[in-house]
């Protein structure tokens, strides 16, 4: 039967969720090295990938579970012990033809940050950058709500099918000395999301002009390639 698992891990002790030849160090490696331990022999596909750094509390990820494990609570467990810097939140059977990143409708992405330097138990955790203006901020995220060609905010090298997206919700509040940025879409381009952290933020800062980033939206110039630092973004949500 398969199975769909939520899981949150911390990014900074991996080098990305997705496989590599070079690392064994990701978190799909680790997960499926841990489901093998306990006769799981199934890869794991995920609802989308995260860079070196990021962190997740919210990914979800799906699996074929042999009949001999049919206690899914006793297998979160299991597994939970098995792991660190990974945690199963949530395991449950889901129909055959369910597929973490296809049957995906919605994710969501936060982005938190500082403007005073984050503590040494908060650095690999939290970005930092200089005190900004909010008002410029929340205008340069309510740019990108909409369906745009987001052509130039993705990372180099990227090959997909189409790099039109939809954004539903792109916001920013303060919680006591944090700030966070969250974006909601129907999905996102590799690295989108720290390239528009970084765009807002660069407009936010002084940097860079609200027609500059229409510009760059619109495809007529591109003026930043820069990513927000990976320890800031975590992949929050996933809706079915």
């Amino acid at each position: 039967m398969r199975v769909k698992a939520v899981i949150a891990y911390d990014g900074g002790y991996f080098q990305g969720f997705q496989k590599q030849k070079s690392t064994k160090q990701t978190i799909t490696t680790t997960i499926e090295t841990a489901l093998k331990s306990v006769g799981i022999q199934s890869e794991i596909r995920g609802s989308g990938r995260t860079d070196a750094g990021v962190h997740a509390t919210g990914q979800v990820i799906d699996f074929e579970l042999p009949p001999f494990w049919n206690d899914l609570t006793k297998l979160k467990q299991v597994l939970n012990h098995k792991l660190k810097h990974i945690a199963f939140k949530h395991v449950c059977v889901v129909p055959n033809d369910f597929h973490s990143r296809f049957s995906a409708k919605r994710r969501t992405y936060r982005y938190l940050f500082k403007t005073t330097t984050p503590s040494i138990f908060e650095n690999q955790h939290i970005a930092h950058y200089p005190p900004f203006n909010k008002e410029l901020l929340q205008k340069a995220l309510q740019s990108f709500k909409g369906t745009h060609d987001f052509s130039n905010f993705l990372k180099t090298g990227t090959i997909t099918h189409t790099n039109i997206r939809t954004i539903y919700k792109a916001h920013y509040k303060k919680l006591n000395n944090y700030h966070i940025i969250y974006f909601e879409a129907n999905g996102f381009l590799r690295s989108q999301v720290r390239i528009m952290t970084e765009v807002a933020m660069q407009v936010a800062l002084g940097t860079l002009s609200l027609p500059q980033l229409k510009e760059q939206l619109s495809l007529q110039k591109k003026y930043v390639t820069k990513l927000a630092p990976p320890e800031g973004l975590y992949l929050a949500r996933i809706c079915y």
